[in-house]
């Protein structure tokens, strides 16, 4: 405990005097005393926050956990970031058996202590990582706690999807990501990462093409040369290759359907990939979408975080030739590829995806409208889009060609 600074004087009352004694009691294990040396120093108006600081542990060392606490806040209103002040209130937190308020002080303290670095006394800096052990354990009997209750309520089961993924928030288990596409945001559409089946029943009838669609697949890969690096220039718009995958084959494409148009030749060669869509509500925005292809990855390769252009829609992947060592995360939520089993998600929000097996990864993906949207907006979506499009391409003072 520091000397409290600009207390000043020699005589027996002096504030600087009394404090040495009041600090030398607690260390003796006299608590009463220093108690009462700590209270008199503030009687006389000095009141140092190392004064409240040494009170509050000699009312905490004399059974008066109230008062501790009430010392250790005159610290804190002080000093705000006292990391000492804020361990001793959740020390006796914890002993009121108050837990959430316990945890939420011992992490203050240890993200504060993490802060300071090497800044802090060596007695601090095990106090702070004594605040993180205490944190952490609390946080844990927290999660475990509610993880049991709910389950008691039957989260685990039909409809409890989205409070499972509320308490998986509430807990840290997740974070909040949310829809920003890079062209287009349409207000108002849930923040769903993946769509329930439910919500994509089509999918089912895409997946029972797996192994004729893998059969057109497994003839394309023979001729590779097919395949085409996923990211390319746009020669009319300015790139910053920040990932370093401009033409780069490590993710390629096979293109049925680019930017709202077929690739005659590819459809041809996938014919039964192309009847099986029949039943998906494939997103048709002239110049944009759907496009339908094979991704493929490499190994070792993997796609950085990044996001979609458009929220309207879906992206749907059907997985065909996935080794061991696959995964793709959308926000919060991590999954691995099943050969064979589709699913739809939102990439306005945050994603990415790797590769660290042995063979290359394939999956066959494809864009759909979101279920939200009415037919009315999804024709008023293909209308904004393309006026987009002819604003682009015509000069100043000319009327945008229709049609």
């Amino acid at each position: 405990m520091a000397n409290p600074i600009n207390i000043a004087g020699n005589g027996p009352q002096d504030p600087a005097a009394l404090w040495r004694s009041g600090a030398a009691a607690l260390r003796s294990g006299d608590a009463v005393t220093a108690k009462a040396t700590f209270e008199r120093i503030i009687a006389q108006g000095a009141s140092d926050p190392a004064v409240w600081f040494g009170l509050a542990l000699a009312r905490r060392a004399t059974g008066d956990g109230q008062g501790a606490m009430a010392a250790a806040d005159e610290v804190l209103s002080r000093d705000p970031v006292n990391i000492r002040a804020l361990i001793l209130k959740a020390d006796q937190y914890l002993a009121f058996g108050q837990r959430i308020a316990a945890s939420s002080h011992y992490r203050a303290a240890a993200g504060l202590a993490k802060k300071a670095g090497e800044d802090l006394a060596p007695d601090l800096v095990k106090e702070g990582e004594r605040a993180l052990l205490a944190a952490s354990a609390l946080e844990g009997q927290y999660e475990a706690y509610l993880r049991q209750r709910m389950t008691e309520h039957g989260v685990d089961g039909p409809g409890g999807e989205r409070v499972a993924a509320s308490l998986d928030l509430m807990v840290g288990k997740r974070r909040i990501y949310l829809q920003e596409p890079t062209q287009h945001y349409f207000p108002g559409l849930p923040q769903i990462e993946f769509y329930a089946r439910q919500e994509t029943p089509w999918l089912a009838e895409v997946e029972a093409w797996t192994p004729q669609i893998r059969d057109e697949l497994v003839a394309l890969l023979e001729h590779e040369r097919l395949f085409k690096p996923y990211v390319e220039r746009e020669p009319d718009r300015p790139f910053f290759d920040r990932f370093g995958l401009l033409d780069n084959p490590d993710w390629s494409a096979f293109y049925l359907w680019k930017n709202g148009a077929p690739v005659e030749e590819n459809v041809a060669r996938c014919p039964k990939t192309m009847e099986s869509l029949a039943m998906a509500p494939i997103c048709d925005i002239p110049g944009r979408t759907p496009s339908i292809l094979f991704s493929l990855l490499r190994p070792g390769a993997r796609i950085p975080p990044h996001h979609g252009l458009l929220n309207s829609r879906l992206i749907c992947h059907l997985p065909l030739i996935v080794p061991p060592g696959c995964g793709f995360r959308v926000g919060s939520e991590t999954r691995a590829w099943e050969e064979g089993r589709a699913f739809a998600f939102d990439d306005s929000i945050e994603h990415e995806a790797w590769n660290l097996g042995d063979r290359v990864r394939v999956v066959l993906i494809f864009d759909v409208w979101r279920p939200e949207l009415t037919l009315k907006e999804r024709a008023l979506m293909r209308g904004i889009l393309e006026a987009v499009d002819e604003f682009g391409k015509t000069a100043p003072g000319q009327e945008p060609t229709r049609g």
